[in-house]
């Protein structure tokens, strides 16, 4: 009796194991006839869509690394913009005010009442220096102030300006600018 008990679990194990087999092979085969239904012209279609992806992959790929080849170059770029264009801290009021003062003189218009208003930029390493100041002139001459002042070797961000009359026909203008400055090395 004990050997008919064991001889009928293992024809149901046997039984269960053909039948996941034949059932893996029936879905198997219903996968591949939906493949098979797909014409060549689907096929060619989607193979020049993945090979068109791969070509599109292959180039960012490239830019990616002609970027991290010119990574250290840029370094260097922004390291001397910033110690080249950046005025330093321990002259930045003087060179302020002789570059406008030159400029104004060029122009032939005069400069007063320059006032200057240091705001550090956080988590920077420099800071803005707002600029306001008085400009006396006929009018061709406070333009070409302000042209200089856009030309300057110097950054100057014009924020605003305000027109008035001034003293012996001439033209007041207000002015409101400011620049950066470097505040370490």
């Amino acid at each position: 009796m004990k050997t008919k008990g064991k001889w009928a679990a293992w024809k149901i194990g046997a039984t269960v194991g053909v039948s996941v087999l034949v059932l893996a092979d029936i879905v198997l085969c219903f996968v591949l006839w939906q493949m098979a239904r797909q014409g060549p012209a689907e096929m060619a279609a989607r193979r020049d869509q993945l090979a068109r992806t791969a070509q599109q992959l292959q180039a960012d790929i490239a830019r990616g690394e002609r970027i991290r080849a010119s990574l250290p170059q840029v370094g260097r770029d922004c390291a001397e913009f910033y110690k080249d264009s950046f005025l330093d801290s321990r002259t930045v009021y003087s060179t302020v005010d002789s570059d406008i003062s030159a400029i104004a003189a060029k122009s032939g218009v005069k400069a007063t009442d320059f006032a200057f208003k240091p705001k550090p930029v956080p988590n920077r390493s420099v800071s803005e220096l707002d600029i306001n100041m008085t400009v006396e002139g006929d009018y061709p001459s406070l333009l070409k102030f302000v042209n200089g002042i856009e030309r300057s070797k110097n950054f100057y961000f014009l924020n605003q300006l305000q027109l008035a009359e001034g003293s012996t026909n001439g033209v007041r203008l207000q002015l409101d600018l400011h620049t950066y400055y470097r505040t370490e090395g």
